[in-house]
């Protein structure tokens, strides 16, 4: 067995060569290693708990139900669409490293350079908001035997605090453990659900609603908006839950064959996830209490009173919401993981400022790049003191994380689609030394559509449909996330996401033309004889 792991790695080391960059991480994790990697940052009770108020203002009931199922569909067509790329170039780089390959020359520099921001700018906020979101549930599970606490703003900034040096330190240290840690997370979310649905189904100290009331009982009236986009404002805790699955791309060269698994670990997770967030909601819609009274709770975060009263007790209540904040905590370790590698590998590449230094790796600690993993905690940290001014300020942080990587998973599919419409004009220099671009319409020696010839994971004809369904499902996010979940908007219910991403997106494309052009030469390009070949392992050979 470790000669055939041994030779897939041989050969994920050659195509790592081929796609420009020679091998610094240690390979040691598998399909289930990454699968389980993608489910704890997807971390399913955790996503839907930490801003279960938006779901209860947007609708109830229904919308957590039927919300989930939407976004989850609607979510497939993007894991498609990203998996299909992540096969053709499975390198850490990952969003930006795509839109650089599929890009015409004249604009793959500024596009890579947009969507490598997007990625940063994504990876370190959502890191923050799983951080933050946990803390909060942390608060809120002392809550349950201290109601009249009253929580100042520097609590919660110590307990954000501990939960950030917890996931770092873990991942610097125990990084030989990170798949160990993975797999015990997997083993947690399990047992945790079924503790959970029957519990909560057995107690249901309320009572229990009737199938209509669980499955249809939709209420608009605490929005304030028509009831059509109340729904989809209620969708948000959903495709919180998703936006973060393209991630485990940036963890490819630690994949013993990841042209073939890290793809699959992506569009597995996803009906994975759904099935989780089934086990996990149902019990609680038949068993929900008042929604008015949930959302008096002071602190706006409302699963501890309501795990409380469903159980009937304190103590109840309190090991319900146990079982989600360590899912939490397995979450956060994931997910500052991955954010490292994105850090490290956008460094790698110079496009951050005194980028040798983040860009070094820990031979000493197994091969960890401790400088990007202390840069992407101390952004955490840093974009975390704005909690002390605003509470909303910082709650457009959140939003922001999930329109930047929507954002970065939305150019690489686009490029994908220009690259294959009528549109596509190739300059006379070709495509910079890419043998796909050579090719029209699939001819040739390669298979497929231009741009992801012979990619392990391939969607053949229907790859065009998917990816236009996955840009106009990101579009309408990016939208939804931009928009405040109550009205009449207040200053303090005012969602200032679509200011802050905007913003960065301009700053991202002005210091491009201040300062990266002159610096920042795109990840590296290969000779025209290697490009576009795939030495990975089908399945079937790795099985022999």
């Amino acid at each position: 067995m470790s000669n055939v792991v041994n030779d897939v790695d041989k050969l994920a080391v050659q195509d790592l060569q081929q796609l420009g960059y020679q091998q610094e991480l240690s390979r040691s994790r598998g399909l289930f290693h990454i699968l389980f990697m993608s489910l704890a940052i997807m971390a399913v009770p955790f996503g839907l708990s930490a801003p279960i108020a938006t779901a209860l203002i947007g609708g109830g009931p229904a919308t957590m139900i039927w919300s989930w199922i939407m976004v989850s569909v609607l979510t497939q067509v993007v894991a498609l669409s990203l998996a299909e790329i992540c096969s053709k170039y499975p390198t850490s780089a990952g969003p930006y490293y795509w839109c650089f390959r599929l890009a015409p020359p004249k604009y793959r520099l500024l596009v890579s350079w947009i969507t490598g921001w997007f990625t940063m700018v994504g990876v370190w906020t959502i890191s923050l908001s799983v951080n933050f979101g946990t803390a909060q549930l942390i608060i809120a599970a002392a809550g349950i035997y201290r109601p009249d606490w009253t929580v100042t703003t520097w609590q919660t900034y110590l307990v954000f605090l501990g939960v950030t040096l917890i996931a770092t330190l873990t991942g610097v240290f125990f990084n030989d453990w990170m798949p160990l840690l993975d797999i015990a997370s997997a083993v947690w979310t399990l047992l945790g659900l079924i503790v959970m649905l029957i519990a909560i189904s057995a107690k249901a100290a309320l009572g229990r609603h009737s199938a209509k009331f669980a499955l249809t009982e939709f209420n608009p009236m605490f929005s304030g908006w028509n009831p059509g986009w109340t729904f989809f404002i209620g969708s948000l805790p959903s495709a919180y839950v998703y936006s973060a699955i393209g991630m485990v791309a940036n963890m490819a060269e630690e994949v013993h064959n990841p042209s073939l698994e890290v793809p699959r670990a992506i569009v597995w997770s996803i009906p994975i996830g759904t099935i989780s967030g089934l086990v996990f909601l149902l019990p609680i819609v038949f068993t929900l209490p008042d929604v008015g009274i949930l959302l008096t709770v002071a602190s706006g975060q409302p699963i501890g009173l309501m795990f409380q009263l469903i159980m009937g007790s304190e103590g109840g209540g309190f090991a319900m919401l146990f079982i989600v904040v360590i899912v939490g905590v397995f979450c956060a370790i994931s997910i500052c993981c991955a954010a490292s590698r994105a850090t490290w590998s956008f460094a790698r590449d110079k496009a951050i400022p005194f980028h040798g230094f983040f860009s070094a790796v820990n031979q000493s600690l197994n091969n960890v790049p401790v400088n990007a993993y202390i840069l992407s905690t101390m952004i955490q940290l840093l974009l975390g003191l704005i909690f002390f001014g605003s509470t909303a300020a910082f709650n457009a942080f959140v939003g922001v994380a999930v329109m930047c990587l929507g954002a970065s998973y939305a150019m690489p599919i686009g490029t994908l689609l220009w690259r294959n419409s009528p549109f596509w004009v190739e300059d006379d220099k070709g495509d910079g030394g890419s043998v796909d671009s050579k090719r029209r319409g699939g001819k040739g020696k390669g298979i497929g559509r231009r741009g992801v010839e012979d990619a392990q994971f391939s969607l053949g004809r229907w790859g065009t449909i998917i990816n236009i369904f996955a840009i106009l499902w990101i579009l309408f996010a990016l939208v939804l996330f931009s928009m405040p979940a109550v009205i009449p908007v207040t200053e303090t219910s005012m969602n200032y996401a679509s200011v802050v991403f905007v913003g960065f997106g301009v700053f991202s494309a002005v210091w491009y033309f201040v300062d990266g052009r002159y610096h920042y030469e795109g990840p590296p390009t290969v000779p025209l004889e290697t490009e576009g070949s795939n030495h990975n392992l089908t399945e079937k050979e790795a099985s022999t």
